[in-house]
């Protein structure tokens, strides 16, 4: 599978590919975050937010874009000075299809990066050669995620039962599924300007 762009140019903010450079702000933002990421990421602790271990974690996301395995992104601010959220293209889904997985800088909440982030890694999903489906895999407790494939026009797939891992988890994910590219004329596409608050 060809791998899909190292950098993404959203306008006010970038997708770029991790480096194990960027590992001290990678835990400065999940550190500033905590408490907003505990209850639905399970990795979401103090190790999390600790510069060295960033720094083996991220010699193992660099090895992952290498393998073709992930595609971990940064979402940054234009100076690529902070960190605003964590983007990834995964393969585990099987042949055809990319998941598309995503967290949130606390502040960065309501502005809409997500949804534009979503959105832009979706079209790199479809556009990559044999991958016909985009898939995101919310619990059902998760209403703020689940805002962002339901306002990119994602339909509803199906409702696996799985083991809970963070404390906020119901073990029922719902599966979102996207199988076009984003046209951002659609009536689907409600825009950034529509989110709230809660938008991660």
């Amino acid at each position: 599978m060809p791998a899909p762009p190292m950098r993404i140019d959203l306008g006010d903010t970038v997708l770029r590919a991790y480096t194990v450079d960027d590992a001290a702000a990678v835990a400065r933002s999940v550190g500033e975050s905590l408490e907003h990421l505990r209850p639905w990421m399970a990795w979401a602790d103090g190790d999390s937010a600790d510069e060295a271990f960033q720094r083996t974690r991220l010699t193992g996301v660099v090895g992952q874009w290498e393998r073709g395995d992930e595609y971990q992104y940064g979402l940054f601010d234009l100076d690529e000075a902070r960190i605003l959220g964590s983007f990834g293209l995964m393969t585990r889904r099987g042949r055809g299809t990319l998941e598309i997985g995503y967290w949130l800088h606390v502040d960065a909440r309501g502005r809409g990066y997500a949804t534009q982030a979503t959105a832009a890694l979706t079209n790199v999903a479809l556009a990559v050669p044999r991958v016909t489906r985009a898939l995101i895999y919310v619990d059902e407790a998760n209403d703020a995620s689940a805002e962002i494939p339901r306002r990119l026009g994602y339909t509803q797939f199906r409702t696996e039962t799985v083991t809970p891992t963070a404390p906020g988890e119901t073990g029922r994910q719902i599966v979102w599924l996207r199988e076009t590219p984003i046209a951002f004329d659609e009536p689907e596409w409600s825009g950034p300007d529509t989110l709230t608050e809660g938008d991660r």
